[in-house]
Formats: structure tokens, C-alpha cells, sequence
């Protein structure tokens, strides 16, 4: 953990606050109330489906895939999440180490559907990502898809080039730990534009409502009940 007087430097390595990570994640609003529930609405029923969570952190997704009858096969590149997931998930659970930025080691056509909740924006290129998502998923398979929403960038940052596709940094606090992130920017026309390039169509772009209990749980941040906010983008990508 930095010091009061030091700012940590710009990651996307995860190993160093895995376990505040998933200890202040795991029901907060923004991925106990908002991201995971919109995650799971778009998958549908996963009963009997084989479904790959990329990026499956502590596991929490993975657990929920599970329970609703998934057959899920977990991977991600912090060896410490991949711990924690373990424990959370127990010995028989299917998790590998691997990163996007590598090709997925699987064969053709093994996933009905899989999920990349919060990871696309960690990477530059994402065109060999998704050309690896398109070719482990059967013909008629989806892609779930939830990525930093473009026009957060512009409120957040309304001196940045919103056009352009660029890395920044911000800064997070996870339970007494700080981190800073490193994103990359897509403005959204290059968002959509990267999914239909790599041979997807797009089914479903989203901007969810966190969960109807979300207003009672978190009164500061969600003021009224029924009301949202603009914070991922989420997207369903289909396999012709």
C-alpha cells in the first residue's frame, strides 16, 4: 500500500490489492447492484450452457453463472485472484491463468456464450481479443460485453480528446487500499465498430438500472427509486 505522500504508479496487474479488490466488490453498488445483475439479465438462461467468464477475478460472476445450471470455465491473469477464486469456488471448478492479450487455449466452438465483464478496457488492441472470443464461441453463440461507457470519459475528463483512442489513469480506493488504474478510451463508434469488425453482430447495447434495492442500500448515491446513472456499457455480440 502507497504511503500518504506517494501515488501508486498506473496497473492493470491486479495481484497487489486482489483481496481489497474483492472484499469491497463483492456487494458494493457499482458491481453487487449494478454491473453483475446487468451481466446476468443479458446472459439469460445459462442452464446447461457452456459458458466462459474471462477476467473471472474472485469468481463472484462465476459462482452466480453456476448457480442458474451454467457449465463455466473461469480465466484470469492475477495469479492472486485466481487464488481467491479457488477458495471461493472450491478444487472443481474449471480456472486457468491467461490473459486476453494471448491466444485463449481452447479449441474451436467450446463456449455457448461468454462473458467479459470490466476487461475490454484494460487493452489497446482489441481486435485479436475478440477474433479469439469469436472463435471459441459455436455459431449462434454470444459475446456479453460490459466496458467503461465512452461518455463517462467526457464528464469525468472534459479536456480529453473524446474522438481519439488513448490510455489515461484514475485513481480507486478499495477497502484501505489505493490503486491506480490504466484504461484505454474508445470513443463509442469505435467501440461498435471494433465488434462488428471481428464478425459480430450487435444484439443489445444497454445502460441498465442498478437493482430495485439499490436506492434503500445506497440513499447517497442512488437518490430515488427507479433512478439511474451512466456508467458502463453494455453490450450483447452475436456469432453469425
Amino acid at each position: 500500500m502507497a504511503s500518504e505522500t506517494e501515488t501508486p504508479a498506473a496497473t492493470t496487474d491486479y495481484d497487489a490489492f486482489a483481496e481489497a479488490y474483492a472484499a469491497d466488490t463483492e456487494s458494493n453498488l457499482i458491481n453487487g447492484h449494478y454491473t453483475r445483475p446487468a451481466v446476468l439479465d443479458l446472459a439469460g438462461d445459462v442452464a446447461g450452457r457452456r459458458v466462459l467468464d474471462v477476467g473471472c477475478g474472485a469468481g463472484p460472476l462465476f459462482a452466480s453463472l453456476r448457480e442458474r445450471g451454467a457449465k463455466v470455465t473461469g480465466i484470469e491473469p492475477s495469479a492472486k485472484m485466481l487464488e481467491l477464486a479457488r477458495q471461493r469456488l472450491g478444487d472443481d471448478a474449471v480456472l486457468l491463468q491467461g490473459d486476453l492479450k494471448d491466444p485463449l487455449p481452447f479449441a474451436d466452438a467450446s463456449f455457448d456464450l461468454a462473458v467479459a465483464s470490466l476487461v475490454l478496457h484494460y487493452l489497446e488492441d482489441w481486435s485479436g481479443p475478440l477474433a479469439e472470443l469469436r472463435r471459441i464461441l459455436v455459431p449462434g453463440g454470444r459475446l456479453v460485453v460490459a466496458v467503461n461507457h465512452p461518455f463517462v470519459y467526457k464528464l469525468i475528463h472534459p479536456e480529453g480528446n473524446y474522438f481519439t483512442v488513448h490510455e489515461y489513469a484514475e485513481e480507486y480506493t478499495f477497502g484501505d487500499q489505493s490503486a491506480v488504474l490504466s484504461h484505454w478510451h474508445r470513443p463509442l463508434h469505435a467501440v461498435t465498430s471494433a465488434f462488428t469488425d471481428a464478425g459480430f453482430r450487435i444484439a443489445v447495447v444497454g445502460e441498465p438500472h442498478p437493482t430495485p434495492d439499490a436506492h434503500e442500500k445506497f440513499p447517497d448515491q442512488v437518490k430515488q427509486p427507479g433512478s439511474a446513472f451512466l456508467c458502463f456499457l453494455f453490450l450483447v455480440l452475436e456469432k453469425p
